[in-house]
């Protein structure tokens, strides 16, 4: 995976903030100056949507890039900046039936406000909105929410992960646990958020399941070394004790939680097609049946289903899924 894509979708609010003052000063030369208006006013929207890019978090650049589409009389462009919000909050089939057959000029704006007024895209403004005015229902609504949505989209997924890590902050666990593995199952290559559930499973001494989301930082991110820290401090805890050395979980339970994931991306899977059977020759009758079911997987763009099922076989011993592993972490790029 680019670490340099990775990087550029956490939001960085000084630039964004920069990119934002920059479009407000070109809009001012725009209305100074109408000779040149055209121009400044697509420097200004080029620099409106660099914000947005530097911080997807903060909605002032959101709100901005929306004041210029209707300056510009750019109803199509409005529609597609309110599109690309509700994809951040999980393509919510509420919030993306609103989008059908209105004036987005008269009320685009409106429904931008309202969104975030429900879906605050700031974490502490959102928890704060929650306790304060829903309290434990707030909590159950969210959650159910969560069992609906669509975390593929990266900002998605580090929008919702933020929430989740204040509703951990308050003793939340269980719930934390859940829906992060809904957020994982959509979104696997999130390091992130792996590693704070196996910081979590291991503050609660549940070892299997922290070295299974350690084990997916250390295929994530190698140079890490997460999973063998883990196994360091778990021999350290053992010294001078009576007890068996401990390695990792049983093939079992690796399979078990990986199928656990597996599960979890049906949702937002296609419909599965047949495979079609094989011709019989000697070079294809050594293939693993589930080659077939990785490659059908992939072609049908079900990225999330085959990360899990190449994890699965690996865990398995079938070490020929590393390559297709390996293709499939690229293409989630």
């Amino acid at each position: 995976m680019s670490e340099s894509q990775d990087l550029l979708q956490h939001p960085r609010r000084n630039l964004g903030n920069r990119y934002r003052s920059t479009a407000q000063k070109f809009a001012k030369l725009a209305k100074a100056d109408p000779a040149r208006a055209a121009e400044n006013m697509a420097w200004a929207e080029q620099n409106a949507r660099q914000a947005i890019l530097h911080d997807f978090t903060d909605e002032r650049n959101w709100r901005y890039l929306a004041e210029l589409k209707v300056l510009n009389e750019d109803a199509d462009g409005l529609h597609a900046v309110l599109e690309d919000v509700f994809i951040i909050l999980g393509r919510d089939p509420e919030n993306l039936d609103q989008l059908s057959g209105i004036d987005y000029l008269s009320v685009g704006r409106e429904l931008l406000e309202a969104a975030f007024a429900r879906d605050a895209l700031d974490p502490d403004a959102w928890w704060e909105h929650l306790s304060t005015t829903e309290g434990d229902v707030g909590v159950s609504e969210f959650a159910e929410r969560c069992r609906r949505l669509d975390f593929r989209d990266q900002r998605a997924n580090i929008v919702f992960g933020r929430r989740l890590e204040r509703l951990r902050s308050a003793g939340h666990e269980e719930v934390f646990i859940e829906l992060a593995k809904h957020l994982l199952a959509h979104r696997p290559i999130n390091h992130e958020l792996w590693l704070e559930m196996g910081r979590l499973h291991e503050r609660r001494n549940e070892i299997d399941e922290a070295w299974s989301c350690y084990d997916q930082v250390q295929q994530l991110r190698p140079h890490l070394k997460e999973r063998d820290r883990f196994l360091e401090r778990l021999k350290g805890n053992m010294d001078g004790k009576e007890k068996k050395p401990w390695s990792g979980p049983s093939i079992d339970h690796r399979k078990a939680f990986l199928d656990g994931m597996q599960s979890l991306t049906e949702r937002i899977s296609a419909p599965a097609e047949p495979i079609q059977p094989a011709e019989e020759d000697s070079e294809k009758s050594t293939a693993h049946p589930d080659e077939a079911k990785l490659a059908n997987l992939m072609e049908q763009g079900d990225l999330q289903a085959a990360f899990f099922l190449a994890r699965r076989l690996l865990a398995s011993g079938e070490g020929w899924a590393e390559e297709w592993l390996a293709q499939i972490q690229s293409q989630m790029v």
